[in-house]
Formats: C-alpha cells, sequence, structure tokens
C-alpha cells in the first residue's frame, strides 16, 4: 500500500514563537536575534511581516535590518522556549500517529497510513493538525503531503504560509522538474553550482542526467541525487531518531569583557544552573563537563573532565567548570563568551550515594528551585549573586 506521509513547517519558528508568548507582537515586524548594545545584532530570524514588507532576511545586520524598517521590533532569542514549543507541537502529531520523526526543531515527519480509518482522509488529517497547533500553540504550520519523505518535504515548501499542499509522484514532472536544481531537496550550493556549469539548470534536467555520471563524481551521493530528482525515496520515518541527547550546553556573548576568576565563575554559576536544569528535565545524568572561554580577539578555548560519579547537580556542574577556568587559564583572563555543558549523557536516576548527605542537601535544592520555575518562570528565583552587576544570564533570557 501506498504510504502517506506529512512534512509539518512551523512558518517562521523562532519569531513566532515570539508572537505567540506575547500577543501585542503578534502581526507586526518581529525579529530575533541579540541586543544590539551586547554585541550580537544580527538578524537570526524574522516573522513573517518582517520578511513580506519589509524584506529582512536572516543574516542582516541590525543596520541593514533597521534600514527596511525602522520600527522593527527586536527580541531576544530563547531557546528554552523554543525547545518547549517544538516538544508541544509533537505532542499534538503524536496524537495521530507513533510515527513521528523531528527533522529539525521546527520540522517533523509523520507518517499516517495507518491512521486514515481513525481520522479521515490525508487532507483532513492535515487540516486537523493545522487547526490544533494554531489554536493550542498560537503558530503556523505548513503541511506537504506525499507518498514519501521527500515527495512530503518538497510540497511544503511549494508555497507558504499555512498552506497545506498535497503532491503525487504523477504530478512530480509537471510541478517539480521545472523548478531550479537548487531547490532540491538534498543539493547543497557546491553541487548546485557544478551542476549548473555542466548544463544542468532544473531538477528536470537533473533527472535526465545519466546517473553514471553523477556517481562518478559523488559516488552514494550521486546515485540518491538521480533518485531525488525522479521523485523516488525509500527512506521510512523513524521515531526517535533525534531523541539520543549527547551532552546539554549553553552558551552566551557577554554585554562586556570580563577579566579574572572571579567574574568569569559568577557565569559559569549561571549556566551551571540552565545546564542543570535542563537536565534534570531530561531524565538525564552527566559525568563530563567542558567549559569554553573566547577572548576578546574572538579566540575560542576549550577544556573538559571527567567526573568521578554521574550527576545532574547544579553544585557539581559549576564547580568542574570552576576548576577547568582555574587549571587552564591565568587569574588574569579576559573573557567576551563563556560556553558550559555537560556530556556523556545517560538515561536513569542511577546515583552515587554520598556518606556525609551533602549530594542529597543540593538535590533538594535543585528540585525544589526547579518546582518554583516551572511554576512562576525562570526568573522567579535565582541566586544573590546574579543580582549583582556581574549576573548576566538570567536578565538575558527575561
Amino acid at each position: 500500500m501506498s504510504k502517506v506521509i506529512l512534512l509539518c513547517d512551523i512558518n517562521s519558528f523562532f519569531a513566532s514563537v515570539h508572537q505567540a508568548m506575547d500577543p501585542a507582537l503578534r502581526g507586526k515586524p518581529v525579529i530575533v536575534g541579540g541586543d544590539p548594545a551586547k554585541r550580537t545584532g544580527i538578524v537570526i530570524a524574522a516573522s513573517i511581516e518582517a520578511k513580506r514588507l519589509y524584506g529582512i532576511k536572516t543574516g542582516m545586520t541590525i543596520a541593514e535590518a533597521r534600514a527596511l524598517c525602522p520600527q522593527v521590533i527586536w527580541v531576544t532569542p530563547s531557546h528554552r522556549d523554543y525547545a518547549a514549543f517544538s516538544a508541544r507541537i509533537n505532542n499534538i502529531l503524536k496524537d495521530f500517529t507513533d510515527l513521528v520523526e523531528p527533522y529539525s526543531i521546527d520540522e517533523s515527519f509523520i507518517d499516517v497510513t495507518g491512521s486514515l480509518h481513525l481520522f479521515g482522509s490525508p487532507l483532513e488529517i492535515a487540516r486537523k493538525i493545522q487547526y490544533r497547533i494554531n489554536h493550542e500553540i498560537g503558530v503556523g504550520v505548513n503541511i506537504g503531503i506525499g507518498p514519501s519523505k521527500l515527495v512530503a518535504k518538497m510540497a511544503a515548501e511549494l508555497e507558504k504560509p499555512n498552506k497545506i499542499i498535497s503532491l503525487s509522484l504523477e504530478d512530480w514532472p509537471r510541478v517539480i522538474w521545472p523548478l531550479p536544481v537548487q531547490e532540491l531537496f538534498g543539493v547543497g550550493h557546491r553541487i548546485g553550482r557544478w551542476l549548473n556549469l555542466i548544463g544542468v539548470h532544473t531538477i528536470g534536467d537533473l533527472a535526465a542526467l545519466p546517473v553514471e555520471k553523477l556517481k562518478r563524481r559523488y559516488g552514494i551521493i550521486g546515485e540518491i541525487l538521480h533518485y531525488s530528482a525522479n521523485g523516488i525515496d525509500y527512506s521510512p520515518v523513524e521515531p526517535g531518531t533525534y531523541e539520543v541527547i549527547k551532552s546539554i550546553g549553553n552558551q552566551i556573548t557577554l554585554p562586556r569583557d570580563y577579566y579574572g576568576w572571579e567574574q568569569v565563575r559568577v557565569v559559569i554559576l549561571e549556566l551551571a544552573e540552565e545546564v542543570g536544569q535542563r537536565t534534570r528535565k531530561a531524565g538525564c545524568l552527566g559525568n563530563r563537563v567542558s567549559l569554553t572561554l573566547k577572548n576578546p580577539q574572538f579566540i575560542s578555548e576549550t577544556h573538559s573532565m571527567t567526573l568521578p560519579a554521574y550527576t545532574d547537580i547544579t553544585q557539581e556542574i559549576y564547580e568542574a567548570g570552576v576548576f577547568l577556568l582555574k587549571k587552564h587559564w591565568g587569574p588574569e583572563v579576559a573573557v567576551r563568551l563563556v560556553g558550559l555543558s555537560l556530556g556523556g549523557l545517560i538515561q536513569g536516576q542511577e546515583k552515587q550515594i554520598d556518606l556525609f548527605a551533602w549530594r542529597e542537601k543540593n538535590e533538594k535544592l535543585d528540585r525544589a528551585m526547579d518546582q518554583i520555575r516551572s511554576r512562576w518562570g525562570n526568573n522567579s528565583i535565582k541566586r544573590a549573586v546574579s543580582m549583582t552587576q556581574l549576573g548576566v544570564y538570567h536578565e538575558r533570557k527575561s
């Protein structure tokens, strides 16, 4: 039986998340990026309004964006919120099928072949998904429908935003072949440039190109390109493909250069709180802490250490970060960016028992703070040092 696969692609995801969280931003030109006053002033993402009405694009500087739209609204990225929204969206998709494969933070493939008798035709299912995501999450979604992941992906890219496009293999030559070859899923800039040089300008041109020529140039990748150009894709939707987490980390560009161990360790503590909280939320434990520092000359250096026991405790992550700081950087170190991560992650709650109960005390403290933040927000409780002039992470995340 022919499969029915959907690709759900959230419109302008990062910007849409902020508009969903703050109704005052809806319908307005919104740009997601670092705070220009804190040296990270480029466009990471833009709302539909910013793109369509003013031509703002990802990668523009703040000056370029403001020249196109003086009234643009600039918001700071919040990756925790993006991950939370992505998880909520995938939970909706799992109400229709257990075959859900996140492709990226804002895209997921779902195989609804076995769900048609429960929820109706492919178009009906797509409409139900689109309605629920819009009304329950507050963001728009493009949905492509096809007999394979490739066809569904290409369908979703044909027209935006908030569209549902169904594409069959019978329609493939008429709809897809006239498109520029660079628009074929899997054709990157380098391959596209080579194809143009040999006279291949459309996807139809690529489909007609002898597969042997592609294989001589790119091996198995060339063969896949040949199949893709002809709409052939046998890859299944694989739940859990991206659920294995290897490490959890965060980094932050500082509003000014920090000097010395005492200043930098404040940021390490704030990052340790974030990393610890995310690790506990994921139900993981880790045993390898990595610290990254970037100096004012934009030179980065990373060092790691393995802990004696697996942990998700903020204090232990922090202490390992400070140990790395003092071991590998001098006391007068100058820093413009700090990154901290916990790796070697495993699932489960098996922990080393502490004879003097200090670990248990720190665990209870972490859990209590997690509960408070879960109910009242991330800034509802923080360390006293974060209230000083050296504290930066919580203020940026707010």
